[in-house]
């Protein structure tokens, strides 16, 4: 191999070459790399100008505001905070505007009928409402379940000599979300001069817990004529606990009528969709003539109807 080396100065270059190449890229790979610090950093009184893009959405976030305060209050402000969403009203409008917008140019990109496009532009919204609408009903669920827990933990700061308003500030502290969230409102509230009924009111009704409004009820009762908070609360607390043994117990022995009305609610769009993607001719005379659309309007109605009905069917009151 010396030989060939010594017998060839090309050979020898090239391999001279390589090995000075694989020294310097392992030095490069191995070698420290000098620390960059971010512009904050190094100059923290100075902010970082804004993107194009930052400043179009800033500009456009802020016509939607003015937009929205038209009316004099930012709409749907009060269902944002009722679903813990930690978002301004008027952003949370321009994302779902911008989700509209995005489903409309899917829709003629893809070349699709006029009514597919109108259904992908209402994609967005829909789908906003009904998230929105689900975060609150899990939130109010929550609070159903955590509510007996949460009036033991008041019922022991009574005891313990702690008043009221300490009791509620306990449960603030120590309870798990959202109950903690409420209950810091209503301190908060009455640290500010509303009164301590209007308050526990206020949060039952935005939490829809009938539970809640016997609770505000006996405490309000207790303020009037005195006694012992303490057992009241106790007294409420194992009602309310064996009012949720037989909601778990309803909802499990319901579990199965209710899986077959979302089976039977999701089952024509489902076979519409299929249809859509393996054979659109078949729908085609749904939208082409005003005796299908008149069909297709007949079927929504009679889908809304035999939803609500299944919905009654399902859900049993006590």
């Amino acid at each position: 191999m010396m030989a060939a080396l010594a017998a060839d100065p090309a050979l020898s270059a090239a391999v001279v070459a390589t090995v000075a190449a694989a020294g310097i890229a392992g030095y490069l790979a191995l070698a420290p790399r000098p620390v960059r610090l971010p512009v904050q950093r190094r100059r923290p009184d100075r902010d970082p100008a804004p993107s194009p893009l930052q400043r179009g959405a800033a500009a456009a976030t802020a016509a939607v505001e003015r937009v929205m305060h038209r009316r004099g209050t930012p709409a749907g402000a009060s269902a944002l905070e009722l679903a813990a969403i930690r978002m301004r009203p008027q952003d949370f409008f321009f994302l779902v505007l911008v989700g509209s917008l995005v489903g409309t140019a899917a829709g003629l990109v893809l070349g699709a009928h006029p009514l597919v496009v109108v259904l992908l532009a209402g994609v967005a919204p829909i789908g906003a409402k009904l998230g929105v609408s689900r975060r609150i009903a899990k939130r109010q669920k929550m609070f159903a379940a955590q509510l007996d827990d949460s009036l033991q933990l008041m019922a022991s700061n009574l005891r313990a000599g702690h008043s009221l308003p300490q009791a509620l500030a306990s449960v603030a502290g120590e309870a798990d979300s959202p109950t903690s969230e409420e209950f810091a409102r209503v301190v908060n509230e009455t640290r500010v001069g509303r009164d301590m009924g209007d308050a526990l009111e206020l949060t039952a009704a935005r939490m829809a817990s009938d539970d809640f409004t016997w609770v505000t009820q006996a405490i309000a009762i207790n303020r009037e004529v005195g006694g012992n908070l303490a057992e009241v609360l106790d007294g409420v607390a194992d009602t309310i606990r064996q009012r949720n043994e037989i909601r778990r117990q309803v909802a499990t022995l319901s579990a199965e009528g209710r899986l077959s009305a979302m089976v039977l609610m999701a089952l024509p769009f489902g076979v519409g969709g299929f249809l859509l993607m393996t054979n659109p001719s078949y729908l085609a005379p749904f939208t082409e003539s005003l005796l299908g659309y008149g069909l297709l309007v007949l079927g929504a109605i009679m889908l809304a109807v035999g939803g609500l009905w299944l919905k009654k069917v399902v859900e049993i009151e006590f």
